[in-house]
């Protein structure tokens, strides 16, 4: 994926998107909380970005800065996919969809630096049924994210989120 410069802002997310996708929508709410090594993220969207209940989604989670922002030789490590997320349950901020790739919790490296840990919300077309081809499923480093937006003709992002954490010892 390309990147596109950083200017500033520490928002770097990749060509996927272009500048008219925010970060956070008007109105719109963003959660998340670190649980016992699981995350708990509520993505609640304005009622007109949701568009109907039987509207599917795909949840993407990735660390584009693996194993380090200086180097990141691994980019795009997938810590969490799910796909077929309803659209009904969506805007009640839950999550119920079918986990492609089990969750896995932040872990920079030690000395790694700051890691942008990103959620991407696409909207998913009907009756297209998401997977990962079985390479992608023997790994969770590497990932081609733009390859894997493209094969299932995703989008742009709905939603977004990303934020920056480190190593607990640096």
């Amino acid at each position: 994926m390309k990147k596109r410069e950083d200017k500033g802002t520490g928002v770097l997310i990749g060509s996927c998107m272009d500048d008219t996708v925010k970060l956070a929508e008007p109105g719109s709410i963003a959660q998340a909380a670190l649980l016992e090594r699981r995350l708990d993220i509520s993505l609640i969207l304005i009622p007109s970005r949701v568009h109907s209940k039987k509207t599917m989604y795909v949840l993407v989670m990735v660390d584009p800065d693996a194993p380090s922002r200086t180097k990141p030789t691994s980019a795009y490590w997938r810590h969490w996919l799910v796909v077929n997320i309803q659209g009904n349950a969506l805007k009640k901020g839950e999550i119920q969809g079918t986990t492609l790739t089990d969750y896995y919790p932040p872990k920079p490296p030690q000395d790694s630096g700051f890691h942008r840990y990103q959620f991407m919300l696409f909207e998913q077309l009907p009756d297209v049924p998401v997977s990962l081809s079985e390479r992608e499923k023997s790994s969770r480093g590497k990932w081609d994210l733009e390859a894997f937006v493209t094969r299932f003709n995703l989008g742009k992002p709905v939603a977004v989120l990303q934020f920056l954490t480190q190593n607990y010892n640096d």
